[in-house]
Formats: structure tokens, sequence, C-alpha cells
């Protein structure tokens, strides 16, 4: 195995944020000043003009922004008046703030595999997991792929269920000509870094076009207070601060153009390695977006993999290495296997993809791919 000269060929990573770009960087430092300058740390201007930006961008009648993604699934469900005794169906294929949430307020996540070529939630998947105690669904728009809605929504609407988008890792992607978390009663949004629209810090939103859910939210993540020091219901602190809407309403001017490349760039990485020893995931239905947050492959020899990479300077991770109800914190409390989510969770490599990533770099992890001959999965 030939492998390269990191001296003279840095390491590609997995994902590369925005202080790479000296121009953002600066009118983002700018914001910090602005911010700082004039003393208004949390609600204000910042947050409220974000808030009506961030709606008109996915086409929603509210944002709310609030501290995290994890929040914003906790602030939504608790609008929804779910809590102790009720379930929520979650699929074991996600980051386990989509389970956690919902242990967070009470209720009981009801795990359920996934689909093999997809790995998302389906409707059919959803619907034999329903039981008497059973109040949500939370279909997961997972690394930036599209969960086919539509037949969840109905599945829902029949049985009196409600539907959270976790839309954490999808900003800006599009289901059938809509934006994705306003499809459900609500959708959820982070803006941890990492993100296609990320922060410099932790934060979130929950959208609608409910009203009254929005204004529930609203009161559940600054205590309960309309107006100030009228505590109409108990809340919490969970409010987006003024210096994260202020950095996130620089960056979503330009997400849409970052989204582009990003789906540019895993089209031609599919495309590319569709004759390779690795397999990738297939569309949730015709025509389904995909934000390519993060580009995953599979392979059974993904160890070998990625030790195989590695020796040519191709960073790699794995999302996830467990299933949600495989992990220490469930794992007591959940019986029965869910066979796909736990096979991918053996299988799934992570490769970079991340807007700035130049052809030298591209044709670098092709190569690296390429010329890894493991079976075919």
């Amino acid at each position: 195995m030939t492998t390269i000269d990191a001296a003279t060929q840095p390491i590609i990573p997995v994902t590369r944020l925005d202080q790479v770009d000296d121009a953002l960087r600066e009118e983002l430092l700018d914001v910090v000043r602005r911010v700082a300058e004039a003393g208004a740390f949390t609600m204000g201007e910042e947050l409220e003009s974000f808030e009506l930006e961030f709606a008109g961008y996915c086409g929603a009648e509210h944002a709310i922004g609030v501290s995290s993604g994890t929040e914003a699934l906790s602030l939504a469900l608790r609008a929804l008046d779910v809590g102790p005794g009720d379930e929520v169906i979650v699929p074991a294929n996600s980051f386990i703030a989509t389970a956690e949430a919902v242990s967070w307020i009470g209720a009981t996540p009801r795990f359920v595999d996934v689909d093999p070529e997809t790995h998302l939630l389906t409707a059919g998947l959803a619907e034999r997991a329903i039981t008497p105690r059973t109040r949500c669904v939370i279909p997961v728009h997972l690394m930036g792929s599209t969960v086919d809605l539509d037949p969840i929504v109905d599945l829902a609407r029949d049985a009196g269920l409600r539907v959270i988008e976790d839309t954490a890792q999808a900003h800006g992607a599009f289901h059938r000509g809509r934006r994705v978390g306003t499809i459900g009663d609500l959708g959820c949004f982070s803006f941890y870094p990492t993100k296609n629209l990320g922060g410099w810090g932790d934060g979130g939103a929950v959208v609608t076009n409910d009203p009254d859910l929005a204004e529930r939210v609203l009161l559940l993540r600054s205590h309960g207070e309309s107006p100030r020091y009228h505590h109409r219901i108990v809340g919490t602190t969970a409010r987006l601060d003024s210096l994260q809407a202020a950095l996130l309403r620089v960056k979503l001017r330009g997400l849409d153009d970052r989204n582009d490349e990003r789906r540019r760039l895993g089209l031609r990485l599919a495309s590319e390695l569709a004759e390779s020893a690795v397999e990738l995931p297939a569309p949730a239905f015709a025509g389904a977006d995909h934000v390519y947050h993060l580009f995953v492959v599979r392979s059974p020899e993904r160890d070998a993999l990625r030790r195989h990479l590695e020796s040519h300077g191709v960073s790699t991770a794995v999302h996830y290495p467990f299933p949600i109800h495989r992990t220490e914190a469930y794992a007591p409390v959940f019986e029965g296997p869910l066979p796909v989510a736990e096979r991918l969770a053996g299988e799934i490599c992570t490769l970079p993809l991340f807007p700035t990533m130049s052809d030298e770099e591209v044709e670098r992890v092709l190569g690296a791919v390429r010329s890894f001959h493991g079976r075919v999965a």
C-alpha cells in the first residue's frame, strides 16, 4: 500500500469550519463588535430579526430561536403537551438528542428500525410501532437526506398523532417543493457550529405554521413570561442569545449557495464512487433532496476502509458508532433487536465533504476510496 507524505499533502478533514473564509470571518467579527457595543446580549432586535428572516427562509409563519437543537425538540414536545405516560416514535439511527429530548420531558422514546437502503424512518416502520400510548412521531432528515414525509404525515393524521421534524442536519433542504421543517406540526433545527447553518456556539430554532404552538414555545423558552414578570406557565431558560442570532443572520444569507456547493460535491462523489467497493444510501423518494450535511458510505470492512483512507491522508468519522438503543443510556431499558440500525452502526463511514473543498481534495478522496479493494457491500 502506498502512503502519502503528510509533509507535502495535508490531511483532508471530514469537515472544515468557515473560519478559513477570511472575508466572512471579518464580517462576523464586525457583528461581534456591534453586539458588544450595543450591550444587548439576550432577546431584543437581533433575535427578533433573525427569527423573521429564518421563518421567511423556511417558508414558515413562525420561527422561535432557542438555545440548542436538543432544546428545540424538548420545547416542541412540551408545546404539544407530550409528557409522562406518553410514547414518541424515534428512529434508532440518529444522534441521541432525538431520543434524549423525549426522555428529558418524561415521555418514553419508542425506538424503531430504519430502511436498509435509505437509512431513514418510513411510514411502514412507524405504523408497526404505534401503541395506545403513542402521541407523536419524530422523523429525522439524517445527514441532510430528506425523509419521505407525506406517508408519515398521512399515517399520523389517521392515527391522531403529531409530527415533529428533526431537521438538525438538513437546513434548507426541499421536500416536494417545500422546505423541510415546515411539513409536520413543528420543525426543529440545530445551529451547532458544524451544521450547514452553524453559529459560533450552541443554538437552535423551532418553526411552525401554527400560531398557538408558536406562542407556547415562546413562553416555554423564557420562564413562561409575557409580559415581563407575568409568568403564565412554568417554562425554562432556553433562549437563543443575541450574539448567535446576529452571526446566524449573516450566515443565513449564504446558506443556499453553500448548500448548492454541498449538493454539487455530494453528487460528484456519489456518481464517481458508484462502482467502488463502498455503497451509498439511496434517496427516500424520487426527486428527494440531499444537502449533504455529511457524506456517508457503508462497507462491511469499515475499519479496514478507515485505516486505508487514513494512510492516504483522508480523515473519516463514524456517525454513529452505536444506534441509540444500544448506547449505555438506553440499552438497560430497551428490549429487542433493531437489526438494520445495528448493522449500519458497524458499516457506515463518513467521508470528507464541505463547501470549501477543492477539486484536488475531491480527487484525493476519490482515488483513496477507489484504491480500497474490499468486497462489495
